[in-house]
């Protein structure tokens, strides 16, 4: 018992010690730290600048060699005018699908018919619009005379948000200009000081506050507010709620919506005349002012966003700016960041890896948060047309869910529920589009979304406005939000309806005559008809490629599946028994995931009945039966686990969408090569620190003549920011239950984890040294069953201090809510 207890003790201190040194400060944050970011130069571009952000507010730092420019976006902050012309021309679902049904399949395109390419061209008009988009709201720019100062380089402290921009005086000092964004507040503070931290006298010249030069000219003016002997350059953007035919811009709209962008120094500002190219006197425009105050240099930039009722027509009166104003606010920000920090970390003998684990998880909490919309495309951060392409918007075919599958396993929960937010926002005109086009119950998610009023799908083209999948998809992560926690609140209260509406629709999708029966199939399965697979094919004459899809079929099973538990938790079978029989119905006639014969690797899936092997695909759609389907995996019989890895073998994707997708599908079926992982992540990294979609391969969708990085100037790209979930993968699995150890680490690379989480509401930390798994430690934090697989031939597990042997093989004990329990190799 006395050794027992011995070990209960140390491993108390191992947990603790994680997260801790002697001094109290945050391990997780400590190695975060590590992996700052520094470029030793100036950051001209827009993708080489230091990314800030509160989760609402987005900052991007970029260095000249004559100024600091500071590009600033906010995830609430839209163009929110809305396109939705044609409604009655759109018609209905059987309208459309019966005329497509008559026309040839001998056509090599359907766009080669005049109806349907007229058609075509009419339900995409309103998303062919410039908005809406995510509105950049403006940027900064503090000048410096050059003959005076020099620009050196800038640091990012991923540990805390502090970036630190170094310069260099004429004789010799170095100068150090530290910002950061206030976590709780819209609010980017900076300061001068010197090498010792102390405040230095003022260096800048100049300061200009500047409008987004993409501001549409059919925007009302924007209002300026110069109060220079207080230090302030404002202005204020009205965002119209109309289309410009139909906008008065002197009234405006009771739902217009606003912006302002306040610089603030510590300082009077005033304006100076000086001497252009031509040799000519100009003075100072708008929102330019001169900085002639030599002593310290503190100063704010306040982002003010909501309602234009709301937003002030001038600026609020601010304390005053002070040095120790500046470090209580950075100490409460570096406090919500150790937060953040706390719940999980890692230690790897991949200091890539590790630092690609920590930077992403940075980007992410700078990103989003529940409260604010949630980011689209390319996040808060945008300039011009930077962050705008497609809209910026929601991509429901796993762009928009990407990004959140690193919450989970990262034990950042907090971070789904921005997701969450959408899903729900997007309900009524998903209900609405499921009754009104396609005649049905429940609700059918659409292809593209905003963050704005929208009444109608807001694009759809029978292409990819007919993709099956997107329905399933749009509420896995809701499902994904319960398994984890074990929150049977949530469950009931945000996961339930929205999982429920999506089931009442695909039961009914699949039970219409058209899908099941009939001349069409010679068997008696329901059916996905008709469908598109996720960027391939589009709809193909004679419906070639268009049916039972595997993304379709696993995500559908999927969904059926969590629908049957939740009901079983919730204890609404009884009331919900006809919907459960028509999932247990179409379930026992299921079509079978379609396959193909590869000559060099044998048997594998593809990504519909009747494709052949050499596809290049864009979204990797053969494996989905592993993720997101997570029918299959490490848990499945050895033919299923082999025709698994036989398809990633043969799989070729064109890049694009992959980066995170496709490693971790490999991640799953124990196949990812960590080397070329490395290599792939590398290709995609842009000087800022995020990884870009990078195309890999021609003859997809692109040939020789495609430029591979086209998409690298688009944005900062959101989904990426879930490459931690690839690692998490390869260090812990629990997609089925049973927790798997370092699945896809090799044992020669030491690794520890603290605190990933588990399905099954447990957080799981475990340590990998010299090729033996040191000691594995569970917390259940709701006492369900848990299941793992123990890594060693013998060994033991601790409870309440008790200690009973254990061998190789998957350990099913019961737990209690808050109970932790270890495990330990024999000696």
């Amino acid at each position: 018992m006395v050794k027992a207890v011995g070990r209960y003790i140390i491993y108390l201190l191992l947990q603790i010690s994680i997260y801790t040194t002697a001094y109290g400060q945050n391990i997780a944050a400590q190695q975060a730290k590590k992996h700052s970011l520094t470029i030793d130069k100036p950051a001209a571009d827009f993708f080489e600048g230091a990314l800030l952000g509160n989760g609402g507010m987005g900052v991007v730092v970029t260095t000249r060699p004559d100024a600091i420019v500071l590009y600033f976006g906010h995830n609430n902050v839209w163009d929110i005018r809305i396109s939705e012309k044609h409604r009655d021309e759109i018609g209905t679902f059987d309208s459309v699908f019966n005329k497509v049904k008559a026309l040839p399949s001998t056509l090599n395109n359907l766009t080669d018919d005049t109806w349907y390419n007229q058609y075509n061209k009419l339900t995409s008009d309103n998303y062919s619009k410039p908005y809406p988009r995510p509105f950049p709201c403006g940027s900064v720019v503090l000048g410096f005379d050059r003959r005076d100062v020099q620009l050196i380089g800038h640091t990012l402290d991923i540990s805390n948000g502090l970036c630190t921009v170094k310069l260099l005086t004429a004789d010799k000092q170095e100068v150090f200009l530290k910002l950061f964004t206030e976590m709780q507040q819209d609010k980017l503070q900076m300061e001068l000081t010197d090498a010792n931290g102390k405040a230095y006298p003022n260096i800048f010249n100049r300061v200009k506050v500047m409008p987004d030069p993409s501001t549409p000219a059919d925007f009302p003016k924007y209002q300026v507010d110069e109060n220079l002997p207080n230090g302030i350059l404002s202005f204020r953007q009205v965002l119209p709620a109309l289309e410009p035919e139909q906008y008065n811009r002197e009234k405006g709209n009771a739902n217009d919506k606003a912006f302002s962008l306040t610089f603030t120094a510590n300082t009077s500002l005033g304006k100076e005349p000086r001497m252009n190219w031509s040799g000519n006197t100009e003075q100072m425009p708008d929102l330019e002012a001169a900085i002639t105050n030599n002593k310290g240099f503190f100063a704010t930039i306040t982002l003010r966003e909501g309602m234009s009722s709301v937003v002030p027509q001038n600026v609020p009166p601010e304390e005053k700016l002070t040095f120790d104003g500046f470090n209580k606010a950075l100490a409460q920000s570096t406090s919500v960041w150790e937060t953040y920090w706390s719940k999980s970390a890692v230690k790897l003998g991949d200091n890539f890896l590790e630092q690609i684990w920590y930077r992403n998880l940075y980007f992410f909490n700078c990103a989003a948060k529940d409260g604010v919309t949630c980011p689209g495309l390319f996040a808060n951060w945008s300039y011009n047309n930077i962050g705008t392409a497609w809209h910026g918007d929601y991509h429901m075919n796993y762009n928009t869910q990407q990004p959140f599958w690193m919450t989970f396993s990262s034990n950042h929960l907090e971070k789904n529920l921005p997701y969450v937010n959408l899903i729900e926002r997007l309900m009524p005109v998903s209900r609405n589009w499921a009754k009104t086009y396609y005649n049905l119950p429940g609700a059918y998610f659409p292809h593209s979304a905003y963050p704005v009023n929208m009444t109608m799908n807001p694009y759809p083209v029978p292409d990819w406005g007919w993709e099956i999948s997107e329905t399933p998809w749009a509420v896995q992560g809701l499902w994904w939000h319960y398994l984890y926690s074990g929150d049977e609140t949530f469950l009931r209260d945000r996961a339930y309806e929205p999982i429920k509406a999506a089931v009442q629709f695909l039961t009914a999708y699949m039970k219409r005559p058209d899908a099941h029966g009939g001349e069409r199939w010679s068997d008696n399965k329901y059916h996905i008809f008709p469908t598109v697979p996720p960027e391939l094919y589009g709809l193909r004459p004679g419906f070639k490629y268009n049916y039972d899809c595997v993304m379709d079929l696993s995500l559908t099973k999927f969904i059926f599946k969590a629908f049957e538990k939740a009901a079983k938790i919730l204890k609404t079978t009884g009331q919900e028994q006809a919907l459960l029989n028509d999932i247990a119905h179409i379930l026992s006639n299921y079509p079978d995931y379609p396959t193909a014969k590869s000559v060099k690797y044998g048997e594998i899936y593809v990504s519909v009945p009747g494709e052949h092997d050499k596809v290049v695909y864009n979204v990797p759609n053969a494996l989905a039966p592993a993720f997101p389907g997570e029918d299959f995996g490490l848990h499945s019989n050895i033919k299923t686990v082999n025709q698994l890895k036989n398809t990633y073998l043969n799989q070729q994707n064109e890049g694009g969408n992959d980066l995170v997708f496709i490693n971790l599908q490999a991640a799953r079926i124990g196949m990812l090569d960590l080397e070329q992982f490395k290599r792939h992540i590398k290709y995609s990294l842009l000087p800022n620190g995020t990884a870009t979609d990078m195309i890999m391969q021609t003859f997809g969708r692109y040939d020789d003549n495609s430029d591979f990085k086209y998409m690298s100037k688009m944005g900062i790209w959101f989904e990426n920011f879930a490459l931690p979930a690839v690692i998490n993968e390869c260090l812990m699995q629990s997609y089925n239950g049973t927790i798997r150890l370092f699945p896809n680490w090799p044992l020669s690379k030491d690794a520890q984890f603290t605190s990933l989480r588990a399905a099954g509401a447990f957080l799981v930390s475990a340590r990998l040294e010299k090729g033996i798994i040191k000691q594995v430690t569970i917390k259940s934090e709701k006492g369900q069953d848990l299941s793992v697989i123990i890594p060693w031939n013998k060994g033991y597990a601790e409870i309440n201090h008790i200690k009973r042997k254990i061998v190789a093989g998957n350990l099913i004990l019961k737990t209690h809510a808050g109970e932790t329990i270890t495990f330990y190799p024999s000696k």
